[in-house]
């Protein structure tokens, strides 16, 4: 928290008790904003950055219990710790405070001692929830975080249809076992960035990384209009900077990266896999072990990006592809029909 001081918003109908409210929260040494009802308040919530929510319940407009509901349902406020401040008496009216996601509850008049505490004790714990958050947001990708904060947690998963994308460096093994480490961390980084940036412009989500590969998904856990066409994108926009990373290597007299694309659109399962204390959000399936099939074969096949029949059918016409000898993968009881995208700088 900033400086150990928080953001106080005071929402009380009484103007005595806000100034005296707010007046209280200063001597404390935080900031206090005040709001007459439960409309302004929460006018003032989306449009200002808050800490805690001092609220009364009985107000004219929108009164506490409503706001309480209102920001119950708003995901970018449920979070917001809320301290009911009110003369409503009753252990009903309290726990149905508790209940609707109030963090405590204090009669009036306010004890200054009781309230201190409390306004700590909440500082404190969202101080902890937001470091989750941005340890969440740094760990996981943003349509993950979201999923989690919107859906949350729970080991399982469900089938969709999206499209999936491999890319791997070709002969890294062999380029990095000349470079020091310190130089292949910093190519990897650049790489990662680089790839990174052409995923999620295009909508979609790295979900893995090993080495010098990475898996994306297109359309899930979010769906997306055309999953197909943003993957084959991403894919164009990847080729497009690995050719301007490969002429700043030109003049440093490194060598070139080659790298290689299989995209594959079909139902695949995706979910959190792994246990209560250690989970992951992934995707199986044979779309997901057919664009991995169809990577590695584009060192065979001399092709830096390929695709399935069922991706290439979702493109339009003016993403120009041709058709490759299909072939037999491992796994699969049929010849696949296979499609390199025709060499192009960047797509529209």
């Amino acid at each position: 928290m900033r400086d150990a001081k928080g953001e106080i918003l005071i929402v009380d109908d009484n103007k005595v008790n806000r100034l005296l409210m707010a007046r209280s929260v200063e001597i404390l040494g935080h900031r206090a904003s005040v709001a007459e009802n439960g409309q302004i308040a929460m006018s003032m919530l989306v449009d200002g950055t808050f800490d805690i929510l001092l609220l009364d319940i009985e107000m004219p407009e929108m009164d506490g219990f409503e706001v309480l509901e209102a920001l119950k349902s708003n995901a970018a406020l449920r979070d917001l710790p809320v301290i009911v401040t009110s003369s409503v008496e009753g252990l009903g009216n309290i726990v149905r405070c508790i209940e609707l996601g109030a963090e405590d509850y204090i009669p009036k008049p306010v004890n200054k001692i009781l309230l201190k505490a409390r306004l700590e004790s909440c500082l404190e714990k969202k101080r902890l929830h937001d470091e989750q958050k941005r340890l969440l947001k740094r760990f996981a990708t943003d349509e993950v975080a979201r999923d989690l904060q919107e859906s949350g947690f729970a080991i399982g998963g469900h089938r969709v249809s999206a499209t999936v994308l491999f890319c791997d460096i070709r002969d890294f093994t062999a380029m990095s076992e000349h470079m020091a480490p310190e130089a292949t961390i910093e190519l990897l980084n650049t790489y990662y960035a680089l790839m990174f940036e052409a995923v999620t412009s295009n909508g979609g989500m790295v979900n893995l990384i090993v080495g010098d590969g990475l898996m994306a998904l297109f359309g899930a856990p979010e769906p997306i209009e055309n999953s197909a066409q943003s993957a084959v994108n991403a894919a164009a926009e990847m080729c497009a900077m690995i050719e301007m990373l490969n002429e700043e290597r030109a003049m440093l007299n490194d060598p070139a990266l080659e790298v290689g694309f299989g995209i594959a659109t079909g139902e695949v399962v995706t979910g959190y896999a792994g246990t209560d204390a250690r989970a992951t959000y992934t995707c199986i399936g044979k779309t997901v072990n057919l664009a991995s099939r169809l990577e590695a074969h584009t060192k065979v096949a001399q092709e830096s990006i390929l695709m399935d029949s069922a991706t290439q059918r979702r493109l339009p016409v003016e993403i120009r592809s041709k058709e490759i000898p299909a072939i037999h993968f491992k796994g699969f009881s049929e010849d696949q029909t296979i499609f390199a995208l025709e060499p192009v700088t960047s797509i529209d």
